[in-house]
Formats: structure tokens, C-alpha cells, sequence
């Protein structure tokens, strides 16, 4: 009897160690489940919020490098001068590049953005003149987004592109009319008799308006000369070309505001001979395009009372 129930003892003691290792075992792949699980939803959102961006660079391969500016030129938008500027120094940095594109689709913006994008590629273009910058133009390349233009030292478009607008705006709007309608009294109290200058809940006033329009004529001169600078004599100057008129791409090579046909993958392939093409845009970071989206509406209706190149 005793032996019988020794071997039902070692019997229940084998199956509940046995239990015992199972539920460990379990335990064990349980964890580098998760553990697998959280790492996955990790990398996830490190490759949203920018944290992993590998450049695609092939080693010792000889590359042209791409930049791209796509939007409006403005602080805080994809097309910040920061941000173009520092893909730019990347490209021309790099050992295997062989030429720069930058690539544009710009409406225009901000003349100060612009300004330090052409200023930059300038002085970059001077630091490395073994390495060429081309400007190429998809559907569009009006006001801020040609003056960064003619920095470059060609410019390549499509047949249908749009190039141009060669001019300056402050736009914004009167309110006094719907406030008189409405019966909305306007109360300001200002210390510097400019200090609510071109507000739109008051009468427009004559000195101030004669004011931002002198303005806004020098810097139209500024935008003017930058073009001249950057194109030369291939620039075949018309009466109407600083009117802040646009142009198809085959009419800008006419005038001299452009020099051929082209996109990225031709100028890679037949004119740096180049033609791997490694981008060197930026990348933008989860929360840099949720701040974008949720505050988009603000920052647009701010901006809108700015001064634009257009």
C-alpha cells in the first residue's frame, strides 16, 4: 500500500511539475509576444514622428541629389527656408553627389523665406562650383518660388509648367461697412499714431495706404534685380515681364525665365549623368504635420495678412 502510494505521489508530483513548466513556458513566450508586439508599435511610431530616417545612400555610388520644395514659402510650413536649406546642405555635403535638383511647386510666399533660400544656394554654389544646381519645375513656379529659382544655375521645365508672377501683394479686407450695417463700434486705443496700420475695422487711411504701396514697390525692385542677377543675359526683358503676369513653360524659355524642357529623371540621367537619384528632403516629423493640421486654419488666416511674393 505504501508503495502504491509513493508512485501515485511521484505521479502527481511529475504531472504538477510539468504543469508548472508549461505555465512558465507560456509565460515566457507570452512575454516575447508582447515584448515583439511593443517593439513593433515602437518602430512605428518612431517612423512617424521622424525618428528613424535612413538615407537611402548606395555606398560609393555616384548619385544626384534631390531637394524638394512643394507649397507655400512660409515659417512653419514644408517649404521653411530651415528646412530646404538644410537638405541642401546635406546634398551638396555628401562625397557620391555628383549634382543638386531642386525641385519645385510653389505658389510663392514669404520674400524673406525665399530671400534666404537663394542666398543660400549661392553662397553654396560658390563653396562647391564642382557640384552644378539645377532648378526643376513641376506644374508651377510663380513669385517666391521663382525668385529661390534663379539662383540656380539652369532652369528646366515643362512645356505646361507655370513660371512667373514676378511681383509683390499685401492683401486683407475692410470691415467697416458690415460693422456699420451690424452696428459694431470699433474701439482702439493705440500709443504711435502707425500703430494700427492697414487695420481692417477702420476707415482706410490715405498716408498709410500710399505708405505700404512705396513699400512694397522697393521691394518689388529688390525682387526685379534678384532676377536680373540670376538670369543674365538670357533674359530677354518685355514691358509686361515685371507685371506679375505667368507664363507656360515653353513661352518662359522664350523670354529667357527658363532655359529647357526637362524633369528630374532627364536632368539626372542627361545632364549631370547622374542617374540614381537619392532625396534629400527632410523628413517632417508626426508631430510637426499634426501641429500643421490642427493649426493650419490659424496660421493660414495670419499669413493671409502678410506680404507675399506673388
Amino acid at each position: 500500500m505504501a508503495e502504491g502510494e509513493n508512485w501515485e505521489r511521484k505521479t502527481l508530483e511529475k504531472i504538477a511539475l510539468a504543469a508548472v513548466t508549461e505555465q512558465r513556458r507560456a509565460r515566457r513566450w507570452g512575454i516575447f509576444f508582447k515584448s515583439l508586439g511593443f517593439l513593433y508599435l515602437f518602430l512605428l511610431l518612431a517612423a512617424f514622428m521622424g525618428w528613424l530616417t535612413p538615407e537611402e545612400l548606395p555606398a560609393g555610388r555616384k548619385h544626384t541629389a534631390l531637394v524638394e520644395l512643394e507649397g507655400v514659402i512660409a515659417p512653419g510650413a514644408p517649404a521653411n527656408a530651415d528646412r530646404i536649406i538644410e537638405g541642401l546642405n546635406k546634398a551638396f555635403k555628401d562625397k557620391n553627389t555628383q549634382g543638386v535638383i531642386l525641385r519645385i511647386n510653389s505658389p510663392g510666399g514669404s520674400p524673406v523665406q525665399a530671400g534666404r533660400i537663394n542666398d543660400e544656394i549661392r553662397r553654396l554654389r560658390a563653396q562647391y562650383p564642382h557640384i552644378p544646381l539645377y532648378a526643376v519645375v513641376d506644374d508651377l513656379c510663380a513669385s517666391g518660388g521663382y525668385y529661390v529659382a534663379v539662383a540656380a544655375e539652369r532652369i528646366y521645365v515643362d512645356k505646361a509648367s507655370i513660371i512667373g508672377s514676378i511681383g509683390v501683394i499685401i492683401n486683407g479686407f475692410g470691415f467697416t461697412g458690415a460693422m456699420d450695417k451690424l452696428g459694431v463700434e470699433r474701439r482702439l486705443l493705440i500709443a504711435g499714431e502707425n500703430k494700427a496700420f492697414l487695420d481692417p475695422f477702420s476707415p482706410e487711411n490715405p498716408q498709410q495706404k500710399a505708405y505700404a504701396q512705396n513699400m512694397i514697390e522697393e521691394i518689388h525692385q529688390q525682387f526685379i534685380e534678384v532676377v536680373r542677377k540670376g538670369r543674365g543675359s538670357r533674359l530677354n526683358e518685355t514691358p509686361d515681364m515685371w507685371s506679375g503676369l505667368v507664363w507656360h513653360g515653353a513661352k518662359a524659355i522664350e523670354l529667357g525665365l527658363a532655359d529647357a524642357l526637362g524633369s528630374v529623371q532627364s536632368v539626372a540621367r542627361d545632364v549631370i549623368k547622374a542617374e540614381n537619384v537619392v532625396d534629400f528632403t527632410p523628413q517632417q516629423s508626426l508631430a510637426d504635420r499634426l501641429a500643421r493640421r490642427f493649426g493650419s486654419a490659424a496660421a493660414q488666416a495670419l499669413f493671409d495678412s502678410k506680404l507675399e511674393l506673388r
